[in-house]
């Protein structure tokens, strides 16, 4: 073989064998977009881009604070918060564990799915529960706030898609 087409193939063979990792690593995990995740750690940096030579553009220091992953590229998570803002984080810093903060006012966690029900926790905005299942029951949840167990309406966190149904 004449020596100036080796450098060509041997591209065109590195090529090939690195093409479908490479194709892996920019589709992401194949898991439905969005979905919901909560942050791992109790720092964790909201990057520009999917990379650690992007800026740090924000620090989120609050363990458990759910996100919202719109989208993905290789090890990369782009998330939302609950304000809207958006930015990258990497893979090894969110958690599947399902997680509500809660948005505007007081909210009141009911024993059963009922206005009427007794209520078994006050929560000020703010604070963070786990998202225990969302079944279709009228818009209601079932959540754990510090060990109290209830429901609670889904437009008074944030945490779940509108019309998700979770178990």
């Amino acid at each position: 073989m004449p020596r100036s087409r080796f450098p060509l193939l041997f591209c065109l063979l590195v090529l090939i064998g690195v093409a479908p990792a490479l194709e892996a690593a920019i589709k992401g995990t194949g898991l439905p977009l969005p979905r919901f995740v909560s942050l791992r750690a109790g720092e964790v940096n909201l990057r520009t881009g999917p990379g650690i030579q992007y800026p740090v553009d924000w620090v989120y220091l609050r363990q458990n604070l759910p996100m919202e992953i719109i989208a993905e590229y290789g090890t990369w998570r782009k998330v939302r918060d609950w304000r809207g803002t958006q930015g990258w984080v990497h893979q090894s810093m969110v958690s599947g564990l399902r997680t509500l903060i809660i948005t505007g006012n007081k909210r009141t966690v009911r024993r059963k799915a009922d206005f009427q029900s007794p209520p078994v926790a006050i929560l000020e905005a703010g604070v963070i529960g786990k998202l225990l299942s969302c079944p279709d029951l009228n818009g209601w949840c079932r959540v754990d706030v510090a060990g109290n167990k209830g429901w609670l309406r889904r437009v008074d966190f944030w945490g779940v898609l509108k019309n998700e149904v979770t178990e």
